[in-house]
């Protein structure tokens, strides 16, 4: 795997350390059990993958090289970098400025921009329509674009599919940058259809079996398919690509389904010519962090810490799968943990943030499950690890148990 030069404001000591023991211990990353790390009164389960992900290292690094590489020259960022306040945040006090906010609306006019700026793509790419927008304006961005190559997999997957007269259909968010763009080169090569999750992916199967109208299409679905989509024609050949930060296993779910209901329409024998097999798709990152999360759920314990950025897509899957089972607090830092006794944390489904008191449990052994999004740099998670053992003057044991985990992995 690539080493990236990332700025050390996001890395950990403790956090390294910790992902160098368990890789030096098992390289091949099967042993998806948590790392423990017990201080007695409190016990942490660390999930076995979390943090930034190669793509997102990929764009800090190329970020932070147009600012070192160009100090007398203007740099703009189509949107944010990635969805983590405090990175964007210092890439804008280093000078770095937003064309448009994550919903694609303008914040500095096209009109202010020429061939003598520097405009970095953002790891989750962009659209067709603003690449033309930039060529027009005689600005080259292939040295400073971070779209992450996961990302640019799913595209070429589907313009494959589209050369093969299948037609595309998006596991995303429609309003999501990363969608947009996928949604963008899609569209260019086959019919193309956005949906969010199985509930209308159900929607979708009973259209393709005449179960519902077709009218029921146009409604469900409106602002989400390209031009002249023709439900009748359309429906008939498909291959299910996906937004990279979604949850893997519902993709998988939505694939197998839609699976399902072209047998059902066109039987066995002619499955394989009117579904695509798309499950080299998924983004590893995305999978690996998931399954970690789902591992770090078979242990008990009393609450959840899931850090990352509100508006971060992967983490806020992260934080759903542990609010079915445990009390979570989604947190973007550690400056949300305002006391040994109120935390002010994010309701992602509602988008607000609740405070809530006693959230730490008076009890003799209190455990705790500890993971991020594949944007939420190590330093943050070290952060929120040291000040909850703060709050029972435990944080200066970390070198020891440190070494202990050290002894425990050497040992295996």
């Amino acid at each position: 795997m690539k080493k990236f030069n990332i700025p050390n404001i996001y890395k950990s000591s403790i956090i390294k350390k910790i992902k160098e023991i368990r890789l030096k211990n098992d390289p091949s990353k099967n042993n998806l059990s948590p790392t423990i790390l017990d201080f007695g009164k409190i016990r942490f389960y660390l999930a076995r993958h979390f943090g930034f992900c190669f793509g997102v290292e990929n764009a800090i690094e190329i970020s932070y090289k147009a600012l070192k590489e160009n100090p007398n020259k203007k740099i703009y960022l189509l949107s944010q970098m990635i969805h983590n306040a405090d990175v964007n945040s210092d890439l804008q006090k280093k000078g770095i400025r937003f064309i448009m906010d994550t919903q694609g609306n303008q914040l500095i006019n096209w009109s202010q921009i020429n061939s003598n700026d520097i405009v970095i793509i953002p790891a989750f790419g962009t659209t067709q329509e603003t690449l033309k927008t930039l060529e027009s304006k005689n600005i080259s961005t292939k040295k400073y674009n971070t779209t992450c190559p996961f990302v640019t997999r799913v595209w070429k997957r589907a313009d494959q599919l589209g050369k093969q007269s299948y037609t595309i259909i998006i596991h995303g968010k429609h309003n999501h940058e990363e969608t947009k763009a996928t949604y963008s080169f899609s569209k260019k090569s086959a019919p193309s259809l956005i949906i969010k999750n199985l509930s209308e992916a159900k929607i979708l199967g009973n259209i393709i079996l005449g179960i519902e109208p077709e009218s029921r299409f146009f409604e469900i679905f409106k602002g989400k398919f390209s031009k002249n989509f023709n439900p009748k024609k359309d429906l008939d050949n498909i291959g299910v690509i996906n937004q990279t930060t979604m949850l893997a296993i519902e993709t998988k779910e939505i694939s197998n389904y839609l699976k399902s209901v072209i047998k059902k329409k066109f039987g066995e024998k002619k499955l394989d010519s009117h579904i695509a097999n798309t499950r080299d798709t998924l983004c590893y990152a995305t999978n690996e962090n998931q399954q970690s999360t789902y591992e770090l759920l078979n242990y008990k314990a009393d609450l959840a810490f899931v850090v990352g950025g509100y508006n971060s897509s992967n983490t806020s899957h992260l934080v759903e799968l542990c609010e079915s089972k445990i009390p979570t607090y989604f947190i973007s830092n550690s400056e949300k943990i305002l006391s040994k006794i109120t935390i002010n944390h994010h309701n992602f489904k509602e988008n607000k943030n609740i405070l809530t008191e006693n959230y730490l449990p008076e009890k003799s052994k209190i455990d705790i499950l500890l993971t991020s999004g594949a944007s939420c740099p190590d330093t943050v998670i070290e952060e929120v690890l040291v000040k909850i053992l703060s709050f029972y003057n435990l944080d200066n044991k970390i070198n020891n148990i440190l070494k202990k985990i050290e002894m425990k992995y050497d040992q295996n």
